[in-house]
């Protein structure tokens, strides 16, 4: 029995995370659980069990007996998500620099493959994150690659799929991507270091909020238009 419900809890789980995803950042909106549970063909068990792991996660927000708040995601909560990728961004490349040419043509074929998704930008944010945990999960902190894992999944509603559906963000991620990759290849631990936080702050930039701080311990980031 135990292990029916565990099944249906990551059901209701997985679906409420993708239908968070797509909610619109600036706005708050209240699941109830027999909405969910409906949705998912589950009971109101699993769906509850879900609904406490994703508060434990802060994506919902518990109102007992009832469901969940899904609060909107602020321009600052944007920022500290960013800023606390580029920290784990920072400390991973530098750690997979050490890797050499070898992982620098495994990013490379993950550049190329994203390339030949600027038309379906699902399927390219999907290949974006891919590029994104590779290098986290070479790096090799289990730790850091689940709470970056935390982090992506928060990016997604704060509208990533959205902003590379704007002129040129797409293409200009791929230059970003393949200005990382060269600093892999080359060795070079600050070149790489660099490349992530111009990455990211291209990003924070198409998300229209700028102020990101940069590369962790070095000059602000340029921003982009």
């Amino acid at each position: 029995m135990s292990s029916r419900r565990g099944s249906a809890q990551d059901v209701a789980y997985d679906w409420l995370k993708r239908h968070i995803a797509q909610l619109p950042r600036h706005d708050g909106v209240f699941l109830t659980e027999s909405e969910i549970a409906s949705a998912t063909g589950t009971s109101r068990t699993p769906v509850r069990e879900a609904l406490l792991r994703l508060e434990t996660e802060g994506f919902v927000q518990i109102v007992p007996k009832k469901g969940a708040f899904v609060p909107p995601i602020s321009d600052a909560e944007v920022r500290a998500v960013m800023q606390a990728r580029a920290l784990v961004g920072d400390w991973c490349i530098r750690q997979v620099v050490s890797l050499g040419p070898e992982f620098a043509d495994t990013l490379e074929q993950l550049v190329l493959e994203q390339e030949a998704l600027l038309d379906d930008p699902v399927a390219f944010i999907d290949c974006d994150r891919f590029f994104h945990r590779t290098i986290v999960e070479h790096a090799g902190n289990p730790v850091l690659a689940g709470f970056y894992e935390s982090l992506r999944d928060r990016q997604i509603r704060m509208g990533l799929r959205a902003v590379v559906r704007t002129e040129n963000r797409a293409s200009t991620a791929l230059a970003e991507h393949r200005a990382i990759v060269e600093a892999v290849r080359a060795g070079d631990p600050e070149a790489a270091g660099q490349a992530v936080a111009d990455h990211l702050s291209s990003t924070l930039a198409a998300l229209s909020i700028s102020d990101f701080p940069g590369r962790p311990g070095g000059p602000a980031a340029k921003e982009y238009p």
